[in-house]
């Protein structure tokens, strides 16, 4: 399977960055050093209560 990596788009430029592959079964993170090998995998519902959690903490701070 072919992964097509999308830079974030809070990245400015020449930063290291987060990058983003979905398919439909998993959501695959990596970060610009290495975009040909994914360091998280998980599914769309999983990804989704990842992101809840971190907003909800940063909310906290």
């Amino acid at each position: 399977m072919i992964l097509h990596w999308q830079k974030s788009s809070y990245c400015s430029e020449g930063a290291s960055c987060v990058h983003i592959a979905t398919t439909t079964k998993a959501i695959h993170l990596t970060e610009s050093g290495d975009p040909s090998t994914a360091i998280l995998k998980a599914t769309p519902a999983a990804f989704n209560a990842l992101l809840t959690t971190l907003k909800e903490e940063a909310t906290r701070v």
